[in-house]
């Protein structure tokens, strides 16, 4: 078997999950709240509460207390969707505390992407699936 090359990927994305979590720490949210926040960003600014969960794999229970929280702080507003679907998306001053504290993630990685040529860029994309499908298949038999 081959332990040193999954230990070389645990420890790499380790440290970039550590680099994800000083950037939400120097902007002075929790992790949970930067994630929920990137990915309502991501949806341009409104998305079902479901997808957060399943874009994040955070639990609803956490989901829904950093929610209430951002609603307090007046970050988010949610609202009834088709059937039991609720749609999360930005107020006016969670626009702006996005343009602050989660689009300077977006313009990192885009300045990352645009370093790499399309073939490192198609390639990084087709192995990154290629584990997760395996972890998948294989998590499946696991469990």
């Amino acid at each position: 078997m081959h332990y040193l090359n999954a230990n070389q990927y645990t420890y790499i994305s380790g440290e970039i999950n550590a680099l994800y979590h000083e950037a939400a720490v120097k902007a002075g949210i929790s992790d949970s709240v930067q994630n929920i926040l990137y990915v309502i960003c991501e949806k341009e600014n409104r998305c079902l509460q479901s997808e957060i969960s399943k874009l994040t794999g955070i639990s609803r229970q956490t989901i829904n207390s950093a929610l209430r929280k951002l609603i307090k702080e007046e970050i988010v507003r949610i609202e009834p969707g088709k059937g039991r679907n609720t749609i999360v998306s930005l107020t006016e001053k969670g626009e702006k505390f996005a343009s602050e504290k989660i689009y300077p993630l977006f313009e990192i990685e885009n300045k990352i992407w645009s370093e790499w040529t399309e073939e490192e860029q198609q390639q990084y994309i087709a192995l990154t699936k290629k584990y997760r499908d395996a972890l998948k298949r294989y998590m499946e038999t696991m469990l």
